[in-house]
């Protein structure tokens, strides 16, 4: 039997500011549904096999797209719940310049047992993320999936992969639209990375 494959798309840009933006519904802007439609049509072209579904947060910035992708190629759908980005409570809104320097500090240096004020703890969201991580991996309905989620989501998947400690997830550069494919491996082995980023402007000419 062949490897599958699934393919982690964090969305595009939205509107409003640079803020901690984890439980705020706010939709893509222009910008974002440019930059999503753009890696679409790259990676459509470098898909094989196609896509057979896809998956996505119930956040409005993933679950919108989703939708009209899935009409569009008339794949299946479905919403994760558990998928969602992680609330950070008081900072929820708020960008790095309104916060604290050593609050952030401590933030980036220690993100297991430094919390912001009322937010999930990172083993809480650590653990569902991994939940759903091993749920799809289990899923056998589909060979090749999209999955359109959030940084920090992809983050949480590359450190279970990667068996990292929780401060270097936040090594990992997830900007908009940056897609992370990766191999299952139908019977023995454990997943992969094949690639993971953005695409250079070369290959954004060659679309």
């Amino acid at each position: 039997m062949t490897d599958r494959f699934i393919d982690l798309l964090r969305h595009g840009a939205v509107t409003g500011d640079a803020v901690f933006r984890g439980r705020s519904d706010d939709p893509l802007s222009a910008v974002g549904l440019a930059q999503m439609s753009l890696k679409i049509k790259y990676l459509s072209k470098k898909t094989t096999p196609a896509w057979d579904h896809i998956f996505c947060s119930p956040a409005q910035r993933c679950a919108a797209f989703a939708h009209q992708l899935a009409i569009e190629k008339q794949l299946p759908i479905k919403v994760l719940p558990n998928s969602a980005e992680r609330d950070f409570g008081a900072w929820e809104g708020q960008s790095a310049n309104q916060l604290a320097p050593s609050d952030l500090a401590h933030f980036w240096l220690d993100p297991l047992n430094y919390t912001p004020p009322n937010a999930e703890l990172l083993s809480a969201f650590q653990a569902r993320i991994i939940t759903v991580w091993h749920t799809l991996c289990v899923n056998t309905d589909w060979h090749h999936a999209l999955f359109i989620t959030h940084g920090g989501v992809i983050r949480i998947i590359l450190g279970e992969i990667f068996r990292l400690q929780p401060a270097a997830l936040l090594l990992f550069e997830v900007p908009p639209a940056c897609v992370t494919r990766l191999r299952i491996p139908t019977e023995n082995g454990s997943p992969s990375l094949i690639f993971h980023g953005c695409f250079s402007t070369v290959e954004t000419m060659l679309i």
